[in-house]
């Protein structure tokens, strides 16, 4: 934990009673000079940050950036997502820099955030919309202890986490959509890309990969966007404060990895079922050149979808572009 990190948790946890230079100097083991050398800095990227003789240091107001230091002092103490999150203020795609990280040896649960991406990508290679500043775009190292086969869990342990983020943090009641969507009114709201490097039994790593358009604004999407696609900001109104998103999100979803790892997918695939607009309908999947119609009845153990198919058949089906038909 950086120095910067415990300065701005002990700003949180003090709250509007401020807490005095000379206790964070005792309690960080550095000079009083120290302390406000490092609070110059973090006002000098947007923090509010008051010093007044009788209440110490108060944290007033927080800049609508993605600061590593400041998400970590408001996530807490996970047990694997989150123990060490990296910011950049753009790249490619955070899932190709969480790639180099795997092959590095980092170890799992590093988060790696960019305010904005020049190559973002969503399933089957696809562009993701990724204006600066506007969303959350980020990826999630994984070593799980997990079958190849069975990676689909972690999309949709991912895809939980998410329902239960934004419907906390915004009031909205978002959709599932198989496999790998979020929904807000029928529209996309956010996406999963799920990559891995596996031997034939035994999963090296995995990037989880998502993309959340928070304060896009109609003009942000391209035009042949604009009916499929919306965002946070336009759905509620209201502009939404992207840290507070993002710390919900790796808290949810370290709970829910959590589960994965215990062996305990069948609780969270139930929940995940109950807020699915696939279940239970009739589609039809493009998998490949192939496309297969049926109605959609339920996630096996692995994750993956069974789909009765007109002829009786059920098909287990792990992806594919999905139309729900009416």
């Amino acid at each position: 934990m950086t120095i910067d990190t415990k300065i701005l948790s002990a700003l949180r946890a003090a709250g509007r009673n401020g807490v005095a230079g000379t206790e964070l100097s005792q309690r960080l083991g550095i000079s009083r000079a120290a302390i406000w050398a490092r609070i110059e800095e973090l006002r000098t990227l947007g923090y509010g940050i008051e010093a007044s003789p009788h209440h110490g240091y108060q944290l007033l107001s927080v800049p609508d950036v993605l600061h590593a230091d400041d998400l970590l002092s408001s996530l807490g103490r996970t047990k694997v997502i989150g123990r060490d999150i990296r910011v950049f203020g753009e790249t490619t795609s955070t899932n190709d820099v969480v790639e180099k990280l795997a092959r590095d040896g980092v170890k799992e649960g590093a988060v790696v955030f960019a305010e904005a991406q020049t190559k973002g990508r969503g399933r089957l290679g696809r562009k993701w919309v990724s204006p600066p500043r506007k969303g959350l775009w980020f990826s999630i190292l994984l070593r799980p202890p997990l079958h190849p086969l069975a990676v689909t869990q972690l999309t949709i342990a991912a895809a939980t986490a998410l329902f239960r983020a934004v419907r906390s943090q915004t009031g909205l009641t978002p959709e599932i959509k198989w496999p790998n969507d979020i929904l807000i009114r029928g529209k996309k709201t956010a996406g999963i890309l799920t990559e891995l490097s596996a031997e034939p039994d035994k999963v090296k790593y995995v990037i989880l990969g998502m993309g959340i358009s928070v304060n896009l604004v109609t003009g942000d999407f391209p035009p042949e966007l604009r009916r499929l696609a919306t965002s946070l900001r336009i759905e509620t109104s209201q502009r939404q404060n992207r840290a507070e998103l993002a710390v919900r999100i790796l808290q949810e979803l370290d709970r829910d990895y959590d589960r994965v790892c215990a062996g305990q997918f069948e609780a969270l695939a139930d929940e995940w079922e109950e807020h699915c607009t696939t279940i239970g309908h009739r589609v039809a999947i493009q998998v490949g050149g192939r496309r297969i119609q049926g109605t959609a009845e339920s996630l096996d153990t692995d994750g993956a979808l069974l789909l009765r198919t007109q002829h009786g058949h059920l098909e287990r089906i792990i992806g594919g572009d999905v139309t729900v038909e009416k």
